[in-house]
């Protein structure tokens, strides 16, 4: 919603074909490709509760251990998978951020309480500091150290303790249907970040954060 791969892909890090042959990830099936990460991603779905960057470490280790096996004409040793992994976690930098970002959360930020509940890992925490966007945020809710996703209400529930205000006080921005209605069953206002505008009309929805600055207004 805020950031996006700059890979354009997850679980593809930003250094990875330092590490892989290019031209030979190139010419491997796109089909094989997609079986691989999704068999990876079965593995590391199961993994509800990971606490920190070094759990998160370990397991993403396995994840690219899996993803290799799969694809074996990647010849990748397990130093190669240790230093992709090492790449995904602890590169702070593998996220970029909309532009939108950087101009609207400090406007906001000097009027709201703000607060981050994101399906994600440790290393989140971290992509925000390098970003210098951390400090905007009073409460910082991660999916993977609460042992529970969106739109479980153990994700809002602790996020509104934080910040010390009631549902009907809060306004929850998500660029998921499901989990704005998650949020409305504990009676938190909502509203969808469509910036891809792949939602109907009957969903109300912003394209932008300028445009939450101006229903805000």
């Amino acid at each position: 919603m805020l950031n996006y791969p700059r890979t354009g892909n997850w679980f593809i890090s930003p250094r990875i074909y330092e590490f892989i042959d290019r031209d030979i990830f190139d010419r491997v099936k796109e089909l094989d490709i997609n079986r691989a990460f999704r068999k990876a991603y079965d593995y590391i779905e199961k993994q509800s509760l990971i606490i920190d960057r070094e759990q998160e470490y370990y397991h993403f280790r396995r994840f690219y251990r899996i993803f290799s096996d799969e694809l074996p004409i990647l010849n990748l040793d397990d130093e190669l998978v240790d230093m992709i992994a090492k790449d995904l976690v602890y590169n702070n930098r593998k996220y970029k951020f909309y532009d939108d970002v950087y101009e609207v959360i400090p406007k906001l930020y000097e009027r709201y309480e703000l607060g981050i509940v994101s399906d994600a890992w440790p290393s989140l925490l971290n992509v925000y500091e390098e970003a210098g966007l951390r400090d905007y945020f009073s409460t910082f809710i991660i999916s993977s150290i609460m042992g529970v996703t969106k739109p479980d209400k153990g994700m809002f529930i602790p996020a509104l303790e934080e910040l010390g205000i009631s549902p009907a006080q809060t306004l929850f921005i998500d660029d998921n249907y499901s989990n704005c209605q998650g949020a409305e069953e504990l009676g938190i206002n909502s509203i969808v970040l469509d910036r891809d505008k792949g939602y109907d009309e009957q969903v109300e929805s912003i394209s932008s954060l300028d445009e939450l600055v101006k229903i805000l207004d």
